[in-house]
């Protein structure tokens, strides 16, 4: 390809142009839009202003700072919870359930086909006083317990659950990496069930548990619906502030900061985590 008489494009890059156009358009101007909005003035629609940091400021004077924390500490204690929960289902996926493994893996798929809010309002019918759970003891073994719906458990649980798959498919893979060649040679060694573990199939697994890691911990920290449906809103993430600012409050650059800074600080997270292994060697690349 030829533009004029002193400028040629490769075939690679002209090949390559429509997407990186559609990249550009789709992607990296609307991002732009977002920083320059966070140093905007107040409550401005506008990006020819004089430019500000007051924003920022203004995070960290108020509550807002609040909602991170909520948010980060929420998604920290999901992901934690969803390993231990998901490597004994990932193994037995891998090692145990043999035939019955696609089986498994599909009614952890099967979920995803239904809307996330449809699946949340299923825990309140769950959880509410007089409803499946509740309700049962009270019927069948006379036991009468308070609710936990509206709290901070409450969204915790939903969180767990609908994150869930998201753990489980990335870990999954992880421990299928590991060879059997490999485990039955640290047997053959000598090694304890323990040491064989320990050495060979978790640090062998470790890309996938990181992978799983990332992807729930990324999508944890944008929760929103959780908090809402299941935890009444007693504890504010720091999506619902982004939310707020964007809508009801019209403050642009102030929802533009926090947006702003929730991409940094998910952005340090994957980038400490790529880090940690080679992206070539587990594609196969090499």
């Amino acid at each position: 390809m030829r533009i004029g008489r002193s400028f040629s494009l490769s075939p690679g890059l002209a090949n390559a142009l429509p997407v990186l156009i559609f990249l550009l358009v789709g992607f990296a101007a609307p991002l732009l839009a977002v920083i320059g909005f966070s140093i905007m003035p107040a409550r401005t629609f506008s990006l020819w202003q004089a430019p500000t940091l007051q924003n920022y400021w203004t995070i960290f004077e108020g509550s807002n700072y609040l909602s991170f924390v909520a948010s980060l500490g929420l998604a920290a204690l999901t992901t934690v919870l969803l390993a231990l929960i998901c490597y004994p289902i990932a193994y037995c996926v891998v090692h145990v359930a043999g035939r019955w493994s696609m089986v498994l893996l599909l009614l952890f798929t099967i979920p995803l086909f239904v809307s996330e809010s449809v699946r949340l309002y299923g825990w309140v019918l769950f959880f509410i006083k007089g409803g499946l759970l509740l309700g049962t003891l009270k019927s069948f073994f006379g036991v009468e317990l308070d609710s936990i719906l509206f709290t901070p458990t409450a969204t915790l649980i939903g969180m767990v659950y609908v994150y869930l798959p998201f753990m489980l498919f990335p870990m999954t893979l992880g421990v299928a990496m590991v060879p059997n060649e490999i485990r039955d040679a640290a047997f053959d060694l000598g090694a304890t069930r323990w040491q064989v573990f320990r050495e060979v199939e978790l640090p062998l697994s470790m890309p996938g548990i990181l992978i799983g890691f990332l992807l729930t911990f990324v999508l944890a920290v944008g929760a929103i619906a959780e908090a809402k449906v299941l935890g009444g809103q007693k504890i504010i993430p720091v999506a619902h502030d982004i939310e707020i600012a964007f809508t009801y409050a019209q403050n642009w650059p102030l929802g533009a900061a926090l947006s702003v800074l929730l991409i940094v600080v998910v952005g340090v997270a994957v980038i400490a985590v790529l880090r940690r292994f080679d992206l070539d060697t587990i594609l196969g690349r090499r």
